[in-house]
C-alpha cells in the first residue's frame, strides 16, 4: 500500500480570511460554506485561530505521516534555502495586514525562513486526554518537561534570532503562566530567583520583537500583556501550565548554580526538557536551535555545564549529531561510545 494516498486524503493546510462586511467582520474559511458574522465581543484572530484549531483536530494526521507542505508547493512561501531539513512542525502564519492566516505543516527549515511564522505547540491546538487516574510522580514531571520542551520550540521560532538567552527564560514563564486573555503576573520574588529583577532591558527585547507589552512596574508583582495570539486558548489547564513553568526554574535532574549566566541556565533547562524521552539525547542542531545559538557557542556551554557540576559529562557523536549528557546528580546508563572523548 502507499502512503502517498494518506497525505492527499488528509490534507494538512488551512486559511483563513477575515472581511469587512457592514454587519460586522466575517471570517471566510475555503473548506466551510457558512460564513457568519463575529460576535461583536468575540476577537477576530482569536476566532480565526480557534476557527483553524478546529480544522487542524478534525484532520488530526500521525507525526510520521506528516509532510512539509511548503515542499509539496515549490517552497514558494518563503525565500530560497539550502533546503528542507528537521522535524516537520505545525506552524502559523499571518500575512502583512494580518487578514488571512494560514495554520500548516511544515519542515523546521522552511519554518524559520518565512516571514511572519511561528510554530505551534501540539498542546494549544490539541486537548490531552484526561487521565483516568492521577498519573505518577514520574509522569508529571515527563508531561511538565513535555509542555517546557514545546513551548522553547515555539519561542524559537516565535521570538528574535538576536534574542538573549536571559529573555528566552523570562518569555518561558510569561507563556506558561498567561491566562485566557494573554495576561501574565509575574512576583518579584520569582523575578528575583531568575536573577531578572529590575532588568528592564529584558523586558524591552520582547517588546521590540512585538512579542510583549512591556508591564507597568509595582512593588510586588510585575503584569504584563502578551500580544502573541498563539499563546492565547492553550489546551492545559493553567494549572498544569504554571506546575510546569515552576519546573522550568529548577528542571529536575539538571540544577545549575544560582550563580550561573542566563546561557548556562537555557542551555540546562533544554538538556533537561529532553531528558528521559527515548535515553539522554538531542540532535546539536536542536539544541542549538532552542538556545539561540551556534552549534560551537553550544558545545562551549556543555562544557561550562561541566564544569559548574551541572553535568557529569557530554559527548557529541559528530556522524549523527547526536548529543549524549550524563546528569551530575542523576544515575543514568553509561554513554555510547562517541566521535569524541567527554569533555
Amino acid at each position: 500500500m502507499r502512503l502517498g494516498g494518506a497525505h492527499q486524503a488528509v490534507r494538512r493546510i488551512w486559511t483563513v480570511e477575515l472581511r469587512a462586511q457592514a454587519d460586522g467582520p466575517r471570517l471566510v474559511c475555503p473548506h466551510c460554506t457558512a460564513h457568519p458574522p463575529l460576535s461583536a465581543a468575540a476577537s477576530a484572530r482569536s476566532a480565526a485561530l480557534a476557527h483553524l484549531a478546529c480544522h487542524a483536530r478534525a484532520d488530526a494526521l500521525p507525526r510520521h505521516l506528516r509532510i512539509c507542505q511548503c515542499r509539496e508547493r515549490g517552497c514558494a512561501w518563503h525565500p530560497r534555502h539550502r533546503g528542507c531539513a528537521g522535524p516537520v512542525l505545525l506552524t502559523l502564519t499571518r500575512d502583512r495586514s494580518g487578514r488571512i492566516w494560514r495554520l500548516a505543516d511544515a519542515c523546521g527549515a522552511c519554518a524559520a525562513a518565512t516571514s511572519r511564522t511561528a510554530a505551534v505547540p501540539e498542546t494549544v491546538l490539541a486537548p490531552e486526554r484526561p487521565a483516568a487516574s492521577p498519573p505518577p510522580a514520574r509522569r508529571q514531571l515527563h508531561n511538565e518537561a513535555r509542555r517546557v520542551r514545546e513551548m522553547l520550540t515555539y519561542l524559537a521560532s516565535a521570538l528574535g534570532c538576536v534574542t538573549s538567552p536571559a529573555a528566552r527564560l523570562l518569555a518561558v514563564q510569561c507563556a506558561l503562566r498567561a491566562d485566557a486573555e494573554g495576561h501574565a503576573r509575574l512576583a518579584a520574588g520569582l523575578l528575583r530567583g531568575m536573577r531578572l529583577y529590575r532588568r528592564a532591558e529584558v523586558w524591552q527585547e520582547l517588546a521590540r520583537d512585538g512579542w510583549l507589552e512591556l508591564p507597568t512596574a509595582r512593588a510586588a508583582v510585575m503584569r504584563v500583556r502578551l500580544l502573541d495570539d498563539a499563546i492565547l486558548d492553550q489546551a492545559p489547564s493553567r494549572g498544569a501550565r504554571r506546575r510546569a513553568a515552576h519546573w522550568a526554574l529548577q528542571p529536575a535532574p539538571l540544577t545549575v548554580p544560582s550563580t550561573a549566566a542566563p546561557a548556562e541556565r537555557l542551555t540546562a533547562l533544554v538538556l533537561a526538557a529532553h531528558t528521559g524521552l527515548s535515553g539522554i539525547s538531542a540532535d546539536m542542531t536542536v539544541i542549538s536551535r532552542l538556545c539561540g545559538h551556534s552549534c560551537q557557542q553550544t558545545g562551549e556551554l556543555l562544557d561550562r555545564l561541566a564544569a559548574n557540576g551541572t553535568l557529569a559529562a557530554w559527548q557529541h557523536q559528530r556522524d549523527t549529531d547526536e548529543v549524549h549528557w550524563k546528569p551530575a546528580s542523576h544515575h543514568q546508563l553509561p554513554l555510547p561510545p562517541a566521535s569524541r572523548p567527554a569533555l
